[in-house]
């Protein structure tokens, strides 16, 4: 990935010489050296990951390449910090590394680069001499830059529909509901990439299926895992968090929470053939009431150990040609739900889809790699031949496949990937952390004054079009909450990551790593390279920091990122972490759900290159300290779910960079030093609103149009939970009119028994989404049908939960919301007429059909 972190450089280094030049003093005219050489190589770089691997010369000097670039980058990190240096008197990392020790510290710098940039052009001449590739005379080269960074926006295209698996899904469902004395045991057998998981998934969410049993259960077994570990997971499954409980005692408790009920239990990817582990959990599970453990697996004899007969032993087949070719078409031709336009790319595509011999993972991964190509007839002969290269290396068509898909990426890409692979297997990823990392290293370009924000969600969605990444949890309109990779995906992840020193598991030096409560504190501070730090446990483990563990994060001079979400500390974590503010370069830090956490360490003043905090999930935290306000470059503040936290500082309105801001609750009249809502309209970047509302003072009279100038303002939700005077607030609420771009709307415990006026397609012209939870909503304001000005909602998808009191008619919905594709309700058992079953209990989705959701 030598071509990632080539450009990942290059986007700091030129923005750095754009707005920050005067920090490089001396060092400015080595710098711009370095940024020619490094543009006139890029385009080579681009196919230089797939060269090297047929090349040991090559591998040999991009290793030596990348390895100057990340020197370059640390010369540059600390040029930047260059007035903190010189009021420590001029000392650096590498003034210890150059004599004598008192020479000036950007003399020091600038003879470092000038070696640096003596050895890039060298390896540019042996490239020219070995590979006769001629790099000299390359022209345009800052045009060549800005194609590769190119950004451009995509819908996220929903590729979860299954092709060529319905027969196996309806006979897997049969065998289930025959289920009757004892337990049943079902296997589902077959190599990597051949359908198993999705097989397992479709019966397992299918309707009849949760109708059938009372107890559901998933656990992704993998190929690393305790009988503890498998143990906890049922019991989250059930609802029960077992903190401190012992393996007898989990027993126990998984016995009685199934006892008397019909239950089923997916064991999803077991590797293991020690199955003593599975006997012991099988003992203990109750018999009888037709339930069923349904096991996955590659291997046969596994099946076999776990008590699956031969004749409930179902084997995925490989997908016939039409099958195949469907499957590819939904996703390449995803824009135009999946018909094939030009006659031209059929026989092309025909040819790719023949290469992956039926695996469904291989088509969905050159599937995605076509639909982000541009429809044209050589670009895709160059794609297949390009693949029919990769299948003369691997025998197995989905790593094939899945290494096409790598190098196929746009480097900056490349970098946001193989981000993955400091997570375990199986793991179910917040999509928040990932793009808040990718800000916080600069992973990211941005572009003609695009939001940091916006463009990582891009990015997020282009690895999800491109099949690699599988969405796991979802809103109901379909927005990404939290993600995972299949296990080839990952397998390829992190041999690549370890091939190009990214983030190597048995290297304490490597430049990204994944806390472990077991980590060595020493390792850790003598690892001068590292860069980010971060929580990498799965759905519910916490980690258990020590003391000596947690007084070595601040140590880590280099930082970039630090993670320590869901984390449990020994003692205060304000006085562990006394000497954050040593981490200059810190840009991302994140203490959300740690404990015990009741203020935040006074040295954070110091991290004036802060872009993400996120402390949410903290309920002990009961202020901010007024430091946040000088955070000049900061763009992300969650201060969400921080039960104890009344305001927040006054002088918010100084953070003209913050793009999301989460759980901001404005000061109550007469508290002079908290933040009043009227300090919002100076966030003209903000795009992302939390706001959280329980008294009617916290908005004033002349505070109405605090949100009505926001003009990036996307996504905003109003949270009125815990609120004390109901109709004084909804009364303000009802005057606090949004800006009219607003794209996503969130009411949740709205106080007032009919809606807020400003709820109309009138004043929300653009409104896509729109969520109403909770609360004592029992009727829609006149306006929200467009009376009178024969407005209608273009509104997409509409969330209507925990509404006892509210009745409407599906018919004046439907009418005033013609565009609406998808539909969520429940609990709301005064609705009448509407499309959903049960919508006064569990409810459930409505879609309309022939409709890409």
């Amino acid at each position: 990935m030598v071509d990632a972190v080539v450009t990942v450089f290059l986007e700091r280094l030129l923005n750095v010489l754009t707005e920050e030049s005067q920090f490089l003093s001396n060092s400015r005219e080595q710098f711009e050296k370095l940024k020619n050489e490094l543009l006139l190589m890029e385009s080579f770089l681009k196919d230089a990951d797939r060269l090297k691997r047929k090349n040991l010369t090559l591998r040999r000097i991009m290793i030596y390449l990348r390895d100057l670039i990340y020197e370059a980058e640390d010369v540059l990190i600390d040029c930047l910090s260059l007035p903190e240096y010189r009021n420590n008197g001029g000392s650096s990392r590498f003034s210890v590394c150059f004599r004598p020790a008192k020479l000036p510290f950007h003399y020091q710098m600038g003879k470092r680069l000038a070696e640096i940039n003596d050895k890039i052009r060298e390896i540019k001449q042996n490239i020219s001499a070995y590979l006769g590739v001629q790099l000299l005379n390359q022209t345009n080269s800052m045009e060549t830059h800005e194609h590769l960074v190119a950004r451009w926006s995509s819908p996220l295209y929903d590729h979860t529909r299954v092709v060529g698996l319905e027969a196996d899904t309806e006979k897997v469902k049969n065998w289930l509901f025959e289920a009757s004395s004892g337990i049943l045991a079902i296997g589902i057998v077959g190599m990597g990439g051949l359908g198993k998981t999705t097989v397992a998934q479709q019966v397992f969410n299918d309707k009849r299926v949760e109708d059938r049993f009372e107890r559901r259960i998933w656990v992704s077994v993998s190929q690393t895992f305790t009988e503890e570990q498998i143990m906890r997971s049922i019991l989250r499954s059930l609802g029960d968090t077992c903190l401190g409980d012992d393996q007898s005692e989990m027993l126990k408790k998984i016995k009685h929470y199934l006892l008397g009920k019909s239950y089923l239990i997916v064991m999803d990817d077991v590797w293991s053939l020690d199955n003593s582990w599975w006997l012991r959990i099988y003992e203990g599970l109750p018999q009888g009431n037709g339930s069923c453990v349904m096991i996955t697996t590659r291997i046969e004899k596994v099946a076999r150990k776990m008590g699956v007969r031969e004749e409930r032993t179902h084997r995925p087949e490989f997908l016939n040609e039409d099958y195949s070719w469907l499957l590819f078409r939904k996703i390449a031709f995803a824009p135009t739900q999946g018909e094939c336009s030009q006659p031209e790319l059929e026989g092309v595509g025909k040819e790719i889809v023949e290469k992956c011999k039926g695996l469904p993972l291989a088509i969905k991964a050159v599937g995605g790699v076509m639909l982000c190509k541009p429809p044209h007839y050589h670009e895709w002969k160059r794609i297949s031949d390009h693949f029919r290269e990769e299948l003369a290396e691997h025998d197995n068509s989905v790593m094939a496949s899945l290494q096409l898909s790598y190098d196929e990426l746009p480097p900056y890409l490349k970098s946001c990937l193989l981000c993955f692979s400091l997570f375990p297997e199986d793991c179910e990823i917040d999509k928040d952390q990932l793009i808040h990392w990718w800000i916080g290293e600069s992973f990211i370009p941005v572009r003609n004054h695009r939001l940091s924000t916006e463009v990582g969600e891009d990015c997020f969605s282009e690895l999800t079009n491109r099949c690699l990444i599988e969405v796991v949890d979802k809103a109901y309109n379909g927005r990404t909450l939290t993600c995972k990779i299949h296990d080839m995906v990952r397998d390829l992840v992190i041999r690549i990551a370890e091939d190009d020193a990214f983030s190597i598991s048995t290297d304490p030096n490597c430049r990204h790593l994944g806390i472990r409560s077991d980590m060595s504190a020493y390792n850790l501070v003598a690892n001068e390279r590292l860069r980010a730090l971060l929580t990498t446990t799965k759905s519910g483990e916490v980690n258990k920091i020590g003391l000596n563990l947690a007084k070595s994060f601040c140590r880590c001079k280099h930082l970039q990122v630090l993670d320590l979400s869901k984390s449990i500390f020994e003692s205060s974590v304000t006085n562990l972490l006394d000497e954050i503010g040593s981490l200059q370069h810190l840009t991302y830090f994140s203490l959300s759900n740690t404990h015990p956490l009741i203020q935040l360490p006074s040295s954070l003043s110091k991290l004036q290159k802060l872009q993400v905090l996120d402390v949410s999930y903290c309920q002990n935290l009961k202020a901010l300290p007024s430091c946040i306000l000088a955070f000049e470059k900061l763009k992300v503040l969650n201060v969400s779910n921080c039960g104890s936290l009344e305001y927040l500082p006054k002088g918010l309105e100084n953070l003209s960079n913050l793009e999301v801001l989460k759980g901001f609750r404005p000061a109550k009249l007469g508290l002079s030093s908290g933040c009043r809502i009227a300090e919002l309209k100076s966030l003209k970047q903000l795009r992302t609103l939390a706001l959280r509302l329980t008294h009617g003072d916290e908005i004033g009279d002349g505070e109405f149009d605090a949100l009505v100038n926001l003009k990036e303002l996307q996504f905003l939700t109003i949270n009125c939970f815990g609120c004390h005077d109901e109709e004084e607030l909804a009364l303000k609420i009802d005057k606090l009119q949004p800006p009219r771009q607003l794209h996503d709307l969130s009411l949740e415990f709205f106080p007032g028994k009919v809606s807020p006026v400003w709820l109309s397609p009138k004043s929300l012209p653009m409104l896509c989404y729109l969520s109403v939870i909770s609360g004592n909503l029992a009727k829609m304001n006149e306006c929200f049908w467009g009376h009178g000005n024969a407005a209608v909602w273009r509104t997409e998808a509409l969330q209507l939960e925990s509404l006892s009191d509210l009745s409407e008619e599906w018919s004046m919905v439907h009418q005033a919301m013609p565009s609406l594709r998808i539909l969520k309700v429940s609990w709301c058992p005064e609705l009448v007429s509407f499309p959903i079953e049960d919508a006064g209990f569990r409810g459930g989705f409505w879609k309309r059909e022939n409709q890409r959701t």
